[in-house]
């Protein structure tokens, strides 16, 4: 039996979308695990551009919205003056930057995991399984406990990890896209 022609347009559209998917992400990855600094530092880029293009948006909230009060205005053109600064600051310095963002990921990311961790343990009377539930919860809070003694390392890995991952997924998305709908 053949496939109608809607059905093998949006298989097609699917396999191609799942193959660029998948080869974005092994290019993602491989320059995450080839350049991991300077890959670090594009995101941080790309996350100073969207701070002053947010801070002009709010800004420009501020000055033509003739319909809000006084405060909002106000609030809304300093919040955008606030953002602009701030990406401004981050591109005169994009390696400190970057360095920072990395400290912040991880100290935040550990805060997250004691947080998970602790979670996990105010669950237990209600877990179907309380050995793996404590052994999440140990796990979790030491990673997190590890990542705030040495926060900048910690996002590091994070970051290597998430190459590999990146590549991994990508992998397994190319292959997807050759096998899917057959």
């Amino acid at each position: 039996m053949t496939e109608p022609p809607i059905a093998k347009t949006a298989t097609n559209g699917i396999r191609t979308a799942l193959g660029i998917g998948g080869v974005l992400s092994i290019i993602l990855g491989t320059l995450i695990l080839v350049w991991p600094g300077k890959t670090m530092m594009v995101v941080t880029a790309i996350i100073a551009i969207y701070a002053i293009v947010a801070g002009l948006v709010y800004a420009g909230l501020g000055i033509f919205s003739a319909g809000k009060d006084g405060w909002s205005r106000i609030g809304h053109i300093l919040l955008g003056v606030l953002f602009v600064i701030s990406g401004i600051l981050a591109f005169m310095n994009l390696g400190a930057t970057t360095v920072w963002l990395a400290i912040f990921l991880g100290i935040l990311v550990g805060i997250m995991w004691i947080a998970e961790g602790v979670v996990a343990l105010s669950t237990l009377s209600v877990a179907s399984s309380k050995g793996w539930t404590v052994f999440f919860a140990i796990i979790s809070i030491l990673a997190g406990i590890t990542l705030l003694f040495s926060p900048l390392w910690g996002a590091i890995v994070l970051w290597w990890l998430l190459g590999v991952f990146a590549v991994v997924m990508g992998v397994i998305q190319v292959f997807r896209a050759f096998t899917f709908g057959k």
